[in-house]
């Protein structure tokens, strides 16, 4: 039983406690209010003080196991950067090589405050990461990739073996760790999938109640390709062959029409944005405000290392909101409170985790706490602002999952960190 307290408490995008307070017990926030009321009331718990209390951030679409690939194959086209240079890195890597990878993913995940990530594998070895993020303590939404035409070797499998091996994980993993890590059915994109490999997608999503995850019209490459092979822009697509829906989180989503925008508001299909990813790529703006708008849900994701090149949720607040804002030519758009909650619910949303994304009596204790003793965290007039615009994620001193602290004071508890690097460092030398 713990009682964190800070001088300022932010329990979500609307509430903010100075001088407040939480009591977890066991994986749940008990109770919240102010400091002095709620030590008085638990003098018995170990006591936790930051300066900054918040939800911990959600990285509502990442790749852990391209952490081995970060800086490679920088200033390269989307379509170039993917099948040139990231497939033929992830169709080599050994199951031990996907493991290291997925161990830096988490690592860096914790020690930068976000404690759930929306995590797309890779073709082979994904119980690995599942297996290294059961151990992390991450919270995850996370599948193997499928891939079932147009490529690299390495990678493209028979449809039914796709299929059949994914079955064979929903069933070992969903809901493994307490419910903490779920099955999310992934395949790559429209692009490297047959309808039919589409359509068993959500067959299996149906059959076992999971959540599906893919990319979705990030590049103009990637529309003219899927339309000149199906007739049909990117999201319709998708939509005919099932892949829209409340279930559904489609990475990225910078060019679409009109009308695939209505389809996404009318199906309750949840959106990713990408800010640096979408910039590093120079695959463009995605069109954030009129989404939201729209009553879409849109989270906020880091993509991969090797087009970010960095997975702190933090550097993702700021580039949404100053990249919204130049779009539209308009100061009052993507204001911080909206980035923060695109940055903790929406992402829970996104995910399906329910009591996930805020600090409130009976949901799930994912806490993070930052430091401001530094001349950046100084003065804090707001601290939405500060959160959007100022905080980075070594500001980071403490990360909670499920009421286990993972990180505190520069240390990890389960991880050992060093090892990680060290590993990570080494098998990188290949690429």
């Amino acid at each position: 039983m713990t009682l964190l307290h800070a001088d300022t408490l932010v329990c979500d995008a609307d509430t903010v406690l100075a001088e407040g307070a939480l009591v977890v017990e066991g994986d749940t926030i008990a109770a919240v209010g102010g400091r002095d009321d709620l030590l008085s009331a638990y003098p018995d718990h170990e006591r936790i003080a930051c300066d900054v209390l918040a939800p911990g951030l959600v990285g509502g679409h990442v790749h852990s196991v391209q952490s081995l690939g970060r800086g490679m194959a920088d200033d390269t086209e989307l379509l170039d950067w993917l099948f040139d240079h990231v497939l033929p890195m992830e169709a080599s890597m050994s199951a031990e090589e996907m493991r290291a990878a997925a161990e830096l993913g988490y690592l860096e995940l914790l020690e930068s405050g976000t404690t759930t990530a929306i995590d797309h594998l890779s073709v082979a070895h994904a119980d690995e990461a599942f297996e290294a993020a059961g151990e992390s303590g991450v919270r995850a939404l996370m599948g193997k990739v499928l891939m079932d035409k147009d490529s690299p070797e390495g990678l493209i499998e028979d449809t039914d073996d796709a299929l059949a091996e994914t079955e064979e994980l929903i069933r070992e993993y969903d809901g493994a760790w307490n419910d903490r890590v779920r099955y999310a059915v992934t395949p790559r994109f429209a692009v490297s999938c047959t309808e039919e490999c589409l359509r068993g997608c959500r067959d299996l999503a149906d059959e076992y109640g999971v959540r599906i995850h893919t990319h979705a019209s990030e590049n103009k490459g990637e529309i003219e390709s899927v339309e000149e092979n199906t007739g049909k822009r990117n999201i319709h697509w998708l939509d005919e062959v099932g892949l829209t829906g409340e279930d559904v989180v489609l990475a990225h989503c910078v060019w679409t029409d009109e009308t695939e925008r209505e389809v996404l508001a009318e199906t309750g299909t949840h959106v990713t944005h990408c800010p640096s990813s979408n910039m590093k790529l120079a695959s463009g703006i995605a069109p954030v405000r009129d989404y939201l708008d729209r009553g879409v849900n849109v989270a906020l994701g880091n993509d991969g290392p090797p087009c970010n090149n960095t997975l702190d949720e933090f550097t993702e607040m700021r580039q949404a909101s100053l990249l919204g804002k130049v779009s539209d030519l308009d100061p009052t758009a993507l204001p911080a409170r909206t980035v923060f909650e695109m940055a903790t619910r929406n992402g829970a949303k996104a995910a399906g985790f329910e009591t996930v994304g805020k600090l409130r009596e009976g949901w799930k204790a994912d806490v993070v706490g930052l430091r401001t003793d530094n001349a950046r965290s100084t003065p804090i007039h707001d601290p939405f602002s500060h959160l959007a615009f100022a905080a980075h994620g070594d500001d980071v001193t403490l990360t909670m999952v499920d009421g286990d602290v993972l990180y505190r004071d520069g240390e990890h508890v389960r991880m050992d960190a060093k090892r990680v690097r060290r590993q990570a460092r080494e098998f990188a030398k290949a690429y």
